[in-house]
């Protein structure tokens, strides 16, 4: 009889022969969270990848013709980088590296628009910064460069490293009394479940998902925010202060220092010119940091 070590094995090799990943190889709760058709090595650092955002994503808004959101890039990035973690890079039965910081850089213009089924997309990949400590893989850095019909229109830089002890995170208030959630065209989410934000008594922002399970940004109820869960509240958060609409943002970046907790994080914004900063604290600490480049007015 074959053992579950020895399927997963095979699957393993299956899926580096023909370069093809499954949902369940990159830790996915659902073959519909997929976006990754294939990945290929085409050099000793380099890889292309095959990809397909569908028009039905959770993420984007519910019209006949889309815009693709913009953290469907960070997501498939993510997908990315699990694969060429899982296929190419030193194993020694620790747990997967997790994202500690992205940079999104985007061409509006360029951005594909969708009102069939699912754009076809081809992604040049490169890896860089790999240090191996005790035979696995320490941290990385993946760079993922996207584009539709030949015509680039996002970067998306990634740095994984080893997951961070959850307890030394901060812990956020057990309750959060009289929250207010804005709607969700304020925030450029798609939808109700996409809000992660909400004012408390004294107007100052924090984060409250509206759904604690989302399935891209918080997939199976983490107590500890994703860090696109991170990088997506401060975008909410820079757009609810500036007013601007989501099309106004070029780029998007966020480093975490220490796990961020699901709920009660503040978040601070800070405008200049053409970008705002942002700041994720609990109880004074800063967790994590980002910025939003927007298009000037």
């Amino acid at each position: 009889m074959e053992t579950v070590a020895a399927r997963l094995m095979g699957e393993t090799a299956r899926e580096r022969a023909d370069g093809t990943p499954t949902w369940r190889s990159l830790g996915l709760e659902t073959m519909a969270s997929l976006l990754v058709v294939s990945l290929s090595r085409v050099g000793d650092r380099f890889f292309e990848s095959q990809c397909q955002w569908p028009r039905t994503h959770p993420l984007n808004e519910r019209d006949t013709t889309v815009a693709h959101h913009p953290l469907i890039a960070v997501e498939t990035t993510r997908q990315i980088a699990a694969a060429v973690e899982r296929w190419h890079l030193p194993s020694a039965g620790r747990p997967a590296c997790e994202v500690r910081s992205v940079s999104l850089g985007l061409r509006p213009s360029a951005t594909p628009t969708e009102s069939g089924s699912a754009t076809d997309l081809s992604v040049r990949v490169i890896l860089g910064d790999v240090v191996v400590r005790d035979g696995g893989p320490a941290s990385f850095r993946v760079t993922a460069e996207y584009l539709h019909a030949g015509q680039p229109f996002a970067t998306c830089a990634m740095r994984l490293a080893e997951p961070q002890p959850r307890e030394s995170s901060p812990t956020a208030p057990p309750s959060l009394p009289g929250l207010l959630h804005p709607a969700a065209a304020a925030v450029g989410a798609a939808c109700d479940a996409d809000v992660l934000l909400a004012r408390g008594p004294q107007g100052r922002l924090v984060i409250a998902p509206r759904d604690p399970a989302h399935p891209v940004l918080l997939p199976g109820a983490p107590g500890h925010l994703t860090t696109s869960a991170v990088l997506e509240a401060g975008r909410q958060a820079v757009l609810l202060s500036s007013g601007m609409a989501a099309r106004a943002v070029v780029g998007l970046h966020a480093d975490v220092a220490s796990p961020v907790p699901a709920r009660g994080a503040a978040v601070e914004v800070a405008g200049e010119r053409g970008r705002a900063r942002f700041a994720v604290t609990v109880a004074g600490r800063v967790l994590a940091t980002g910025a939003v480049s927007l298009l000037r007015p």
